[in-house]
């Protein structure tokens, strides 16, 4: 068990290919990938449609007012330790 197997040299072939395989091979792929997130962001700030702002709340938000905890008698807390 150790080496490399058929499937380890094929991937390593096309990784060596990709990147020593011609001229300028990465830059190209740099490149197109410059270009897909520039038309992405265009394409964002293009959006013609508008977005509608939330309507006010009918009646402002309620907040929970805190109670106390009971108290629990240590002679019915089983997993009270002490």
């Amino acid at each position: 068990m150790g080496g490399l197997s058929l499937p380890h040299l094929l991937l390593l072939g096309v990784v060596v290919l990709i990147l020593f395989g011609g001229k300028g091979k990465i830059s190209e792929i740099m490149g197109d990938v410059a270009k897909g997130i520039k038309s992405f962001k265009k394409g964002l700030s293009d959006d013609d449609t508008p977005v509608a702002a939330a309507p006010p709340p009918a009646e402002p938000p309620r907040t929970i007012e805190h109670q106390a905890p009971t108290a629990i008698e240590p002679s019915r807390d089983q997993h009270k330790v002490g």
